[in-house]
């Protein structure tokens, strides 16, 4: 038990110290230590995730916050102009004790079940439903491999940003296949939101947000 204590002290430690952009794993892991490393980190500016014994801590770039932020007000900007219940959860901790799994996206919103869970602060997948969507950037690191996670916990659909392109997944069985539209929010395509977020880099976020809404306005009255 002291072994496994020390080992614990020491990867939180090294986890602190991860530049940005840098990843850190660590095997073979029990479910009570994963819980532990989660209240030791949780005020940190990291993603966890666990997968039956494998954790991955990552300390993401400014990059990946400007564009996770971006994403989120395109969404509220959408919801708005079509009066849809939306509940945005950030980067809330997803996890399942009886399949050992958890899961840290980097953003996440209720929309089907936004008003189910209206007003709650803890959640407990074994009777709360998960997040309907939930997004991925990747810049230095794939999300691909968290995606067994996200189909064990029963999440609907990933948007995953690759610098490039904005991919919808939706859960089909237990895998998931990458669709067109967002089931959702299927005004939000994939080419619109990827030049929203190139041009919030060249424009600024208020002028590419500008003519983003204009797109809404325009599609709303086609």
């Amino acid at each position: 038990m002291a072994c496994m204590d020390a080992r614990i002290a020491d990867f939180n430690e090294a986890a602190e110290l991860l530049p940005n952009g840098a990843s850190l794993v660590i095997q073979d892991l029990q479910w009570d230590d994963y819980e532990a490393v989660l209240e030791a980190l949780q005020h940190r500016h990291l993603r966890i995730n666990y997968d039956c014994g494998r954790l991955e801590v990552m300390s993401p770039l400014s990059e990946h916050e400007i564009v996770t932020r971006i994403i989120d007000r395109m969404v509220s900007c959408y919801c708005d102009e079509f009066d849809i219940k939306l509940e945005g959860y950030g980067k809330t901790t997803w996890k399942r004790r009886s399949i050992e799994k958890g899961v840290e996206p980097d953003e996440c919103y209720y929309i089907e079940n936004a008003t189910r869970i209206i007003g709650k602060r803890e959640f407990d997948l074994e009777i709360d439903p998960p997040p309907d969507i939930v997004v991925e950037i990747d810049i230095t690191n794939t999300s691909l491999r968290k995606f067994s996670i996200y189909a064990a916990l029963g999440v609907p659909e990933i948007w995953r940003w690759d610098r490039k392109m904005v991919h919808f997944h939706g859960l089909v069985g237990d895998s998931y296949t990458e669709t067109e539209f967002s089931r959702f929010l299927p005004g939000l395509t994939g080419p619109i939101m990827a030049e929203t977020i190139k041009a919030s880099a060249e424009f600024g976020q208020t002028e590419a947000l500008k003519n983003f809404r204009k797109h809404l306005h325009a599609s709303r009255s086609e």
